[in-house]
């Protein structure tokens, strides 16, 4: 047997000053494939609500990240994903179901314009309130942030979600719940610290 204790994983870094450079170099100015990955998650008309998700990502002491970058993954209107590991029916053509947005370089805003998705099953059958996974790197994080959106508007989903329910604190259930601001346009925004800090998860 081959002995592999010797390759020691190397240490985690920062993303650095350089993320939207290899993530998304057309925001950085460089513009080359013709649009950065992610930009654009509808290639098509899509099925389901069509939806706007904004906000932005906020240190510890209130100030917004300009530098941060969210990746997103989520199901179609109908709960399937854009996946080759997706066996229970196919997912809209349209809709990739995977976004990248770097935070505006002047108010640190993202934007995700995509659709309101379905519910899918947790691992035990229970279905699961519609949600968006979310994944956040900025300068200063070592290892990216996950979390999840969920809508406010959701209420009955929400309450019998087997995530949600399952979390300790439920005072904090808020911090995942995007806010409705105009027909079609939701607000989530991520705290890293502080009393509203959002819930992160250790996947």
């Amino acid at each position: 047997m081959q002995r592999v204790d010797y390759l020691k994983e190397s240490p985690s870094q920062t993303a650095g000053p350089y993320v939207h450079i290899g993530c998304t170099p057309n925001v950085s100015g460089i513009e080359i494939y013709g649009g950065d990955l992610g930009a654009v998650m509808k290639a098509g008309p899509v099925q389901g609500e069509e939806i706007v998700v904004k906000g932005a990502v906020y240190d510890g002491m209130g100030a917004v990240l300009k530098d941060a970058l969210v990746e997103i993954w989520q199901a179609d209107s109908a709960g399937l994903f854009a996946s080759a590991n997706e066996t229970r029916g196919q997912a809209d053509p349209n809709f990739t179901g995977w976004g990248r947005s770097a935070g505006d370089m002047e108010t640190g805003e993202f934007t995700f314009d995509t659709i309101k998705p379905g519910r899918v099953p947790f691992a035990d059958g229970r279905m699961q309130a519609p949600h968006i996974s979310v994944w956040v790197v900025a300068r200063g994080i070592n290892i990216g942030l996950q979390t999840r959106i969920y809508f406010e508007d959701e209420a009955e989903a929400n309450a019998e979600d087997p995530v949600l329910t399952r979390l300790e604190h439920q005072a904090r259930v808020p911090t995942l719940l995007a806010k409705r601001e105009t027909d079609g346009v939701y607000r989530f925004d991520v705290r890293l610290q502080g009393p509203d800090e959002t819930v992160f998860f250790d996947v």
